[in-house]
């Protein structure tokens, strides 16, 4: 079965406290070469049945409207696997 994945991540325009915290715990334990850290989500969405152009819309759709805030977040990537 086909999986589409979907990674979203916070507006650059928008603070990361979590990704600010993970920085500054890599800066404390010796990682200094590491200038930021931002944090996003990853959704897979398996797909029952063929993939078609249709679908590929749709799994735009859903990214965009009920997977994103699209205020804060943005959908960076939609990619294809193999299941």
């Amino acid at each position: 079965m086909p999986i589409f994945v979907v990674e979203v991540m916070p507006k650059p325009e928008i603070l990361d406290p979590q990704g600010k915290a993970v920085s500054g715990a890599l800066s404390r334990l010796g990682h200094k070469q590491f200038s930021g850290v931002r944090i996003g989500k990853r959704f897979e969405i398996t797909v029952d049945g063929p993939v078609t152009p249709a679908t590929l819309s749709e799994v735009e759709n859903i990214a965009r409207e009920i997977l994103s805030n699209q205020v804060i977040e943005d959908v960076v990537s939609i990619t294809e696997v193999s299941a």
